[in-house]
């Protein structure tokens, strides 16, 4: 009897779940019949019967694709690293791609023992940093009320898919490393929105995160303290439940998921890092206090042959294109230029950087839509470049190829300024913003460490203030946390300033009362008293309040650095250990076949990066242009093909382009039909093949009155389709035309050696609208390691059969 009295109760409890759920289906039929009679009783459209069931399918869709996404991530975190890899490829942990990335199972058990611990840390962050920044965030959409009330992080532990230590180009009282971290876990996170309640689950987050352990000291723990960052905006996804499931659906939740990612950003994404101090004997300025490495300053020209994306009465129109410039945490919004696909901006900003070899600059085009958000608007392409290009050029002029996007390309003007504390640099440093003439360039930045007030006055009706700051300078002001029911609030909390004249400019700060808005105190500091310090530099000391009580002070210390163009890092050979997160490696190459006809001959095996034609020109002025042609004789085919002999340079000019390809020839090719000079480029981390056509030299006229309009398209192979076809623009009447256009495919590395690139330049003058082939090239991958990009010159061959 006592044995069945225990499963009385389940049984019991089983059945009334059976008869709540009978009941939610029966009142679930009834409401949709109730729908439908509605609308027959009322006689409305039947657009409103439609409409509904249409949005209710595609959101299912687009849920049961993210649950997918969800569910694979989360049983690779949970999985051995072998399930990880048949689980899918574009998951593979850092490890296996980079051989100097090392796998860290030992850090992995760690975290899964001490996480439960970590509960009572994480709410903390969530309850005192993030909810408070993202209910503001979301109130300028009229949603507010945003509060947390539940923070469980469950058990599943993030993982971490492997770990780098530098030991080389760092200083010496500092530990670098970096950590691919992954974290998609069982969290049980509940708030409240608009009185709605609802719930985070399936809560995952991607990013390379960089530990910097400093200074080193003589005494245990031997380190006093840690920075924690991400190098870029990690990517962050979730499922919301509960009351708040109805707004799981595209353009709602993005709000919610776009105001999270921009509070994390501004919590730990270069340039903002969360330190943690270890030892009481490192002063917290030392860890606090910004560090940035230099400027970018960044000059966004025009787009040209963007698609066309709106709709008018005759068919599709033009854009109204405008673009999101995002740097790290860092993110800038131009203009939108209505109906024109051609668009020129001229728009300039700069960003501060405190790691400038580990940050990619992205930029996205869109179209807009009035009355609409962001992430309604139609797409029409982005494009990414590495920062530590424009690092090593000192400066770039180059024009990008839109990914993501049929057609269409966006023309950049970049240069990097290094940080200097030499008062002679400022001159140059305003004529130069002078001459550019935009009025918000910046000659310096000012960094900004504040410790602590001291002696606030009280708030109205004698209670303690809930003080916060206000730092303003220029057009800039961020706003710290606030401080509590305390007339002694300690910050420690450092910022990064751009200042336009630091003979003119003010650093503004304001002491205010989260309860009353009341100000508590005031300062207002002339940066050009800076210009008279040693090293342009004030130690943290206290400074009087005005507008205060007659013993407040505010506790701060100041950095003034000069803003000085960089030159061109010739000289400087990149080293496998600098500081900057793995990058397309790839394991050692299988051995090469036999040359076929049409390839470029393998004597001189260049090394240029994955570069635009602007950036070849760049490299010219190192190399002079061919001095020789030589005919070699191939062991495979006996043919001759033109290779072109460059003057190598000396040393002191440049030792590093002995073994580049010239951007120039003159020979037609082994056909007679042209060369075309293309770059090649595998990127192990993304998966992707990505292939820029530079240009095209001596097309053969054979009749002068009728100069081709040649194009390329290119395929990749086997199996052609609709899918991998590729194709350029149209350059009119030109028998040497550029086009400086890159294209990218999805290829997984087990397939490439497997597959090729058919390379086929057509022109538009044909009979009746037809595209006679001027020549091809199959361009077999099995040929290159990939180690480093390729910049070949390619023989133009008679069309062959399709493969």
């Amino acid at each position: 009897m006592a044995e069945n009295s225990k499963f009385a109760l389940p049984v019991s409890s089983e059945d009334n779940m059976d008869v709540l759920s009978i009941i939610y289906r029966f009142f679930k039929k009834v409401s949709i019949v109730g729908v439908v009679y509605l609308v027959g009783y009322m006689q409305w459209s039947v657009a409103w019967l439609i409409g509904p069931v249409v949005l209710s399918v595609l959101r299912d869709q687009w849920r049961k694709e993210n649950e997918y996404r969800r569910n694979l991530a989360k049983a690779a975190a949970v999985s051995s690293e072998k399930d990880i890899i048949l689980a899918r490829l574009d998951d593979l942990p850092a490890w296996v791609f980079f051989p100097d990335i090392e796998r860290a199972e030992w850090l992995n058990r760690i975290l899964l023992q001490v996480w439960p611990n970590v509960n009572h840390y994480a709410k903390t962050i969530l309850k005192e940093s993030i909810e408070p920044a993202v209910a503001e965030s979301l109130a300028n959409y009229k949603l507010n009320g945003f509060k947390f009330e539940r923070v469980i992080l469950g058990t599943i532990a993030p993982r971490v898919g492997g770990v780098k230590v530098y030991d080389k180009n760092l200083s010496r009282d500092e530990i670098i490393m970096d950590v691919d971290l992954f974290y998609a876990g069982d969290c049980d996170i509940s708030f409240v929105l608009q009185r709605i309640r609802g719930g985070i689950k399936d809560l995952q987050i991607h990013g390379m995160a960089r530990i910097v352990m400093k200074p080193l000291i003589t005494k245990l723990p031997l380190v006093g303290g840690l920075q924690v960052f991400f190098l870029n905006n990690p990517s962050i996804d979730f499922n919301l439940v509960g009351a708040a499931d109805v707004l799981d659906m595209p353009g709602f939740s993005d709000v919610l998921r776009r105001c999270i990612v921009e509070q994390v950003a501004r919590i730990m994404v270069l340039p903002n890092k969360l330190p943690i101090k270890l030892s009481d004997e490192v002063p917290t300025v030392d860890l606090r206090m910004p560090e940035p490495e230099g400027v970018l300053r960044i000059h966004l020209v025009q787009a040209q042959n963007l698609m066309k994306k709106d709709v008018s009465m005759i068919g599709k129109g033009k854009s109204d294109p405008y673009a999101i410039i995002t740097v790290g945490a860092l993110q800038w919004k131009t203009k939108h230029i209505d109906n024109d696909v051609n668009p020129r901006w001229n728009y300039w900003c700069e960003a501060i950087l405190s790691s400038r070899k580990s940050q990619v600059l992205q930029c996205e085009l869109w179209d807009w839509d009035p009355g609409m958000g962001i992430r309604n608007d139609d797409f029409l392409g982005r494009c990414s470049l590495d920062i530590s290009q424009v690092v090593r050029a000192g400066r770039l002029d180059t024009w990008q190829t839109l990914q993501e996007a049929k057609h269409g390309k966006v023309h950049l003007r970049l240069s990097w300024h290094r940080l200097s504390t030499d008062l002679a640099d400022l001159s140059h440093a305003l004529t130069e913003t002078q001459l550019i003439k935009t009025g918000d360039l910046s000659s310096a930045v000012l960094c900004v460490y504040i410790d602590s007030c001291k002696k606030l006055p009280n708030a109205r009706h004698q209670s303690r203030p809930d003080p916060y700051l206000a730092i303003t300078v220029g057009k800039k002001t961020e706003n710290s946390a606030v401080q509590m029911r305390t007339d002694d609030p300690v910050y420690e909390i450092g910022y990064s300033f751009l200042v336009q004249n630091p003979e003119i400019d003010v650093l503004e700060i304001k002491v205010l009362d989260q309860k009353t808005k009341s100000i508590l105190g005031q300062l207002s500091f002339a940066i050009k008293a800076l210009l008279k310090q040693k090293d342009l530099c004030m130690l943290t000391q206290p400074l009087t309040l005005q507008k205060s009580g007659p013993e407040s002070k505010i506790i701060m210390a100041l950095q003034l650095k000069i803003l000085k163009e960089a030159v061109k890092e010739e000289d400087i050979e990149e080293d496998e250990e600098s500081l900057a997160p793995a990058t397309d490696l790839d394991p050692a190459p299988a051995a090469a076949p036999p040359p076929t006809p049409g390839a470029p001959d393998s004597v001189d095996v260049p090394q240029l990066p994955l570069a635009p034609n602007a950036e070849l020109e760049m490299l010219e002025d190192h190399v002079q242009d061919i001095a020789a042609q030589k005919s070699i004789q191939l062991d495979q085919t006996k043919k001759p093909v033109d290779v072109p002999q460059e003057q190598v340079p000396s040393e002191r000019d440049s030792p590093k382009l002995v073994h580049r390809t010239s951007s120039i020839t003159t020979s037609a090719g082994e056909a007679g039909l042209g060369r075309i000079l293309l770059s090649l480029r595998y990127s192990m981390q993304n998966q992707t093949l990505y292939v820029v056509v530079h240009k095209i030299m001596n097309i053969p006229l054979k009749d002068p009155n009728n100069v081709p309009d040649p194009y390329v398209k290119l395929y990749l192979l086997p199996g052609r389709s609709k899918d991998s076809k590729r194709k350029t623009v149209v350059v009119k009447d030109n028998c040497m035309p550029e086009y400086d256009e890159q294209f990218e495919w999805v290829i997984p590395h087990a397939e490439l050696h497997s597959r090729q690139v058919e390379v086929t330049v057509a022109t538009h003058k044909g009979f009746l609208g037809s595209s006679p082939i001027i020549g091809q090239v199959i361009v077999h991958l099995n040929q290159y390691d990939f180690l480093e990009a390729k910049t070949l010159w390619f023989d133009l061959m008679p069309e062959l059969t399709s493969i």
